[in-house]
Order: structure tokens, then C-alpha cells, then sequence
């Protein structure tokens, strides 16, 4: 039998086809493995990058909110009660016992008390005063800032506002020291159907809290007008009373009523009386 005649019986013959298949058979088998072996990987790579994009979203939840500073002062005292009854006797001689406390829906931020005064001298005619003093208080807020500064903002505005009133003449401003971290004293003529008003007004700032105090004159039917000077004195005594009140219904001494400047002058002094002298 010829080379090519055995090799065709061998393929015909179903035994050896059957080892052939079992062949085929062994070698897939052996390849799948080899497939796990390679998705487990793949698998494993994709649990590290989840675990990676967990721990990142995890930082990021833990980063800290936005913060700001709490405002100095938490409340307001009494508008009616920020002045002593010498004060108000000084200003408003004849204002009674109490004054006029103004409509508010949060005391804690915002407070005005009001005292008028007639004298009335008969055919002489009268000296007319009237007095108002107001108390608003900004908190600190993440997305608008840090009371102080709100505060600044408006004291600022709050200034300019008195110094553009309409009909007013004679305008004229000055900075007033001692009292709170900074004042301005506005004074100006206002003619009324009523008479010539002089009017003054002390716009101060301790803190977050700004205090304005609105203090007007006149002599009415032949009265003579006031002293503007003398009423702006009165309104400036008005005004340091004011904050020494707010910085006491918040637990502060009467130094909060200084000036910056007048705290350090004060602080220096007494370091300087502290230090010991040289013996010679």
C-alpha cells in the first residue's frame, strides 16, 4: 500500500477523526483561562478607578463652607433709654418723662426713639426742639460680608444723604472725635412754614452699628433762632451718649466710645505709666 492510499484510510478512519476533535477540544479549553485571567484585570482596573472617583467625591463634600466673621455686637438697647435725663433735659427741656419709640418688626437690627419740646413764652413766642435718635444694626452675611463693613457702606451713604437733603443752605460738615470709630457732624439751614430751622445731625458708627441722631431748633411767633453752634454741641453730647449705650447693651465698657485714635493714645499711656523708671 502506497504512502497517499495509508494517509487516506488514516483520515477515514473515525477513530483518528475522533482524536482530533478531542485536540481541538484540549487546546480551547486551555484558551479560556486565559480569557478569565484577562477580565479579571480589566475588572480589577475598573474597581480602582471607581474607588479613585469615590475618594474625590468624598474630598470634595469634606472641603468647608464659605465663612465670615460674626459681627461685634448682637443687639440694640432701648432706643428711648440711650440718654441720660440730664441729656434730655439739656436738649429737649420740655419733652416730658418718655419719648416716642418708632414702629419696627426687629428691634434687635433696627430702633428710633423721638422727644419734641415747645417753650412757650407767650406774646414772646416760642423756642421749639425736636429730637430723634435711631439705632440700626447690620449682621454678617456670607454672600454680602462682615457687618463692620456693611455697616462702613452705609454710614458713608448715610452722610452724603444728609448733606444733599433737598431745601437745605448753609451746609457744613466736620468730623466728630470721641465718638464710636468714626462720626460726622452735618449742620445746615431748612426753612419751614413754620420758621427758620437749624438743623443738625451726628451720623456715628461703632462697630455694626450705625446711630444717627436728628436734632433741629427754631424760634417761633418773634422767638430769635437758636444758636447753631450751640445745638450742634448739644447733638454731639446726643450722639457720644448713643454709642456708649449700644456698646453697653453689648457688654463693652465706655472705652468702645473712643475714637481709634484716642484708644491708641489711652493704650500707649498706660504701657508708659506700667514701665519702670531707671535709678540713678
Amino acid at each position: 500500500m502506497s504512502e497517499g492510499t495509508m494517509q487516506r484510510a488514516a483520515q477515514r478512519d473515525p477513530s483518528h477523526q475522533r482524536a482530533r476533535r478531542l485536540s481541538r477540544a484540549v487546546v480551547g479549553a486551555a484558551a479560556v483561562p486565559v480569557m478569565l485571567i484577562a477580565a479579571g484585570c480589566s475588572s480589577d482596573s475598573g474597581s480602582d478607578d471607581a474607588g479613585k472617583d469615590s475618594s474625590a467625591s468624598a474630598s470634595a463634600s469634606a472641603s468647608p463652607s464659605p465663612t465670615v466673621q460674626a459681627a461685634a455686637y448682637s443687639k440694640l438697647p432701648e432706643a428711648c433709654d440711650v440718654l441720660s435725663k440730664d441729656t434730655l433735659s439739656d436738649l429737649v427741656p420740655k419733652a416730658g418723662k418718655s419719648g416716642k419709640e418708632g414702629a419696627s418688626n426687629d428691634t434687635a437690627a433696627r430702633a428710633s426713639c423721638s422727644w419734641d419740646s415747645l417753650d412757650n413764652n407767650g406774646v414772646e413766642g416760642s423756642q421749639f426742639r425736636w429730637l430723634n435718635v435711631s439705632l440700626l444694626r447690620f449682621d454678617s452675611d456670607v454672600t454680602r460680608g462682615e457687618g463692620d463693613k456693611l455697616a462702613q457702606e452705609y454710614y458713608a451713604k448715610q452722610v452724603k444723604d444728609v448733606q444733599a437733603v433737598d431745601g437745605a443752605k448753609n451746609v457744613k460738615s466736620e468730623p466728630v472725635t470721641g465718638t464710636g470709630d468714626e462720626a460726622t457732624a452735618v449742620r445746615y439751614d431748612l426753612k419751614k412754614k413754620e420758621g427758620s430751622f437749624k438743623q443738625q445731625t451726628i451720623v456715628a458708627r461703632v462697630e455694626n452699628v450705625v446711630i444717627t441722631v436728628d436734632y433741629n431748633g427754631a424760634g417761633l411767633a418773634g422767638e430769635k433762632t437758636p444758636s447753631a453752634d450751640t445745638l450742634t454741641t448739644l447733638a454731639k453730647k446726643a450722639a457720644k451718649e448713643a454709642v456708649a449705650a449700644v456698646t453697653k447693651a453689648n457688654g463693652g465698657g465706655t472705652s468702645a466710645s473712643k475714637s481709634p485714635s484716642e484708644k491708641a493714645t489711652s493704650s500707649a499711656s498706660k504701657s508708659s505709666s506700667k514701665s519702670p523708671t531707671k535709678k540713678s
